[in-house]
């Protein structure tokens, strides 16, 4: 820092003679110099510096509060979604438990029927002719089951093949064509789909070797399995058989 030097002239008297004689006295002034130094602070400059640095410095600080929020906010949010996940998870398990124990508390279907794809099945042990294995099943608010498809004809062929004793211990369906001849029907009206079906060598035949009327029923079942699942064989409807009932399962 740049000092200044301040030179103050002082001025003071003093009296001269002597005082025993009493003669006039004359003060004499006598000067002396005093120097004073002083350093000199500009005012401009150093304030201006002084500022800069508490703008830095102001920044830096806000700089880095700002990071400690970020980090803060992104360490909340991922805590946040461990949560959710860990909750969706937990609602996920809960459920398939409620869902266990409906199915555990509230069968699908009642004793003795079997459920699959949606249905019941219920295969019966009691011989009857077609017309009273169809009574019996409506007796159960059923009826003659319908086959609908590849995979149904397949869980059903599985089923008989583990409850036949023999292979004429077959099961009456709900097809027939007792209406028209070769006009095979359903239980529920629907025409049987040509275009898949499941005769069994070259069945049907209508053989009125049993019966003069012929054989306008269907039943099914190979104990020792089949090729492509051709299980069915036209017989006589007054001949007795086993049974497979059907009805939707419970909502």
């Amino acid at each position: 820092m740049a000092e200044a030097e301040v030179l103050y002239n002082i001025k003071s008297t003093r009296a001269r003679g002597n005082t025993d004689v009493a003669t006039p006295s004359t003060d004499e002034p006598t000067y002396c110099n005093i120097n004073y130094s002083e350093t000199q602070r500009p005012g401009s400059k150093q304030p201006a510096a002084s500022n800069r640095r508490s703008g830095v410095t102001s920044e830096r600080v806000a700089l880095l509060v700002l990071s400690v929020l970020l980090a803060a906010a992104v360490i909340a949010l991922g805590v946040t979604l461990h949560e959710n996940t860990q909750t969706i998870k937990n609602l996920q398990k809960l459920e398939d438990e409620a869902k266990n124990l409906t199915d555990a508390t509230c069968p699908r279907c009642e004793d003795g029927w079997e459920p699959h794809g949606g249905k019941c099945y219920f295969f019966s042990s009691v011989t009857l002719t077609w017309n009273e294995s169809r009574k019996q099943c409506k007796s159960m608010r059923g009826d003659l089951v319908v086959i609908n498809s590849r995979e149904e004809q397949r869980f059903l062929q599985t089923r008989l093949r583990g409850k036949m004793e023999n292979d004429e211990d077959k099961f009456w369906i709900g097809l027939t064509d007792s209406k028209k001849e070769d006009e095979w029907l359903w239980v529920d009206k629907t025409r049987l789909d040509q275009s898949w079906q499941f005769w069994l060598g070259k069945e049907p035949d209508n053989w009125n070797g049993e019966n003069p009327d012929g054989e306008n029923c269907v039943r099914m079942g190979e104990k020792d399995g089949a090729e492509d699942l051709k299980t069915w064989n036209d017989q006589s409807c007054k001949s007795v058989q086993k049974s497979i009932c059907e009805k939707p399962e419970k909502a």
